[in-house]
């Protein structure tokens, strides 16, 4: 396989400013028929944050530190930043990547955790990008899971540990939850177990808990639980009153942090007479960066099985990607719990993981 000679990092992408925050949600939400007063209502958690989100700029100086550790070991390949919904929007990016004579890159996405709405929609949209900008668009190979890359647990541990925590809190892992007959589908829930479980033995926890946020969608439906408004509940009956949020899910601050985090789960602690914590996002802390340009070395071994619907994507080995073989056999009311059907447990202490 020839090696990549540049470096793909893809993102989400967000607003930047009031004015562009409906553009942006229709962008999302394109083709999935959402009414635009509920639009309207999820414009207001950007309201909330300032009116813009800061993932353009958390993204752009992750992509430039990892331009910088990629030239310190004598790495001279240049990183193109492309993102799925906001500029630089891929097929720009990709168009530029043509024009400068790359013709195979080493993609990077930026989410941990294989399922159909997480990393399948990024390699999704590069494809459709890459038609888009046809003839000559660059081939792009997607380094394999990260989620328990040991470089990886040690950025959130060391997220953990920049603030001074109570003794005695509760400590809750975070992530973006995702309908439930998906995550039977993919290995989301065994991977976000898997990191959380790797980060509570390193920072030496006895009991954790994984809990989920940003539900949207029909609510009719089933999704992965418990939400953490639920476990901030559950845990304030049963006498905690300090509570220490590890997001997991994403790797850097945006609205679903920032808002659904910082304002809602806030909120109901507030309510219930909890006092909530959080740990940073993984963001461009050192030892992630490191991760990134261990992936995306020339010399890097192949990546694992990669969750992904196309069967034009390929491994970084050559391997053309086909539906995951490995799933999860259950999603979780209560992690450990089958859902659905799933009737609501009685508080009860969490046990170490």
């Amino acid at each position: 396989m020839t090696p990549a000679d540049a470096i793909l990092f893809v993102s989400f992408g967000g607003p930047d400013k009031p004015e562009d925050i409906m553009p942006f949600l229709e962008i999302v939400t394109r083709g999935r028929g959402i009414p635009r007063e509920r639009l309207a209502g999820v414009a207001e958690h950007y309201r909330h944050i300032g009116g813009r989100s800061p993932i353009n700029e958390i993204t752009r100086r992750q992509a430039e530190a990892l331009r910088a550790a990629l030239a310190k070991a004598g790495d001279r390949r240049p990183v193109y930043l492309g993102q799925r919904n906001w500029h630089p929007f891929l097929e720009e990016t990709l168009a530029k990547m043509r024009d400068d004579g790359v013709r195979r890159a080493a993609g990077f996405i930026t989410a941990p955790y294989r399922s159909e709405a997480s990393l399948e929609r990024y390699v999704s949209a590069v494809e459709a990008a890459r038609a888009k900008v046809g003839a000559g668009a660059p081939a792009v190979e997607f380094v394999g899971p990260w989620f328990d890359h040991p470089s990886f647990i040690d950025a959130i541990v060391a997220r953990a540990r920049e603030k001074e925590f109570p003794a005695g809190a509760e400590w809750v892992f975070t992530a973006h939850s995702i309908p439930c007959a998906m995550a039977k589908e993919s290995a989301y829930v065994s991977e976000l177990r898997e990191t959380a479980s790797l980060a509570a033995a390193a920072l030496g926890l006895k009991s954790w808990r994984l809990a989920y946020t940003s539900r949207s969608g029909d609510p009719r439906s089933a999704w992965l639980e418990p939400d953490i408004s639920r476990v901030i509940g559950d845990a304030a009956a049963l006498g905690a009153r300090d509570m220490v949020l590890i997001p997991i899910g994403f790797v850097a601050d945006h609205v679903e942090v920032l808002y659904d985090l910082d304002v809602e789960a806030k909120a109901a602690a507030d309510a219930a007479g909890v006092r909530l914590h959080r740990a940073e996002t993984v963001g461009e802390h050192p030892s992630f960066i490191a991760m990134i340009a261990d992936l995306v070395r020339p010399d890097a071994p192949p990546g694992g099985e990669l969750c992904v619907s196309s069967e034009s994507t390929r491994f970084r080995d050559g391997r053309t990607a086909a539906k995951a073989g490995e799933t999860s056999p259950v999603c979780y009311c209560f992690p450990g719990e089958p859902n659905p059907p799933c009737a609501r447990p009685a508080p009860q202490r969490p046990k170490p993981a």
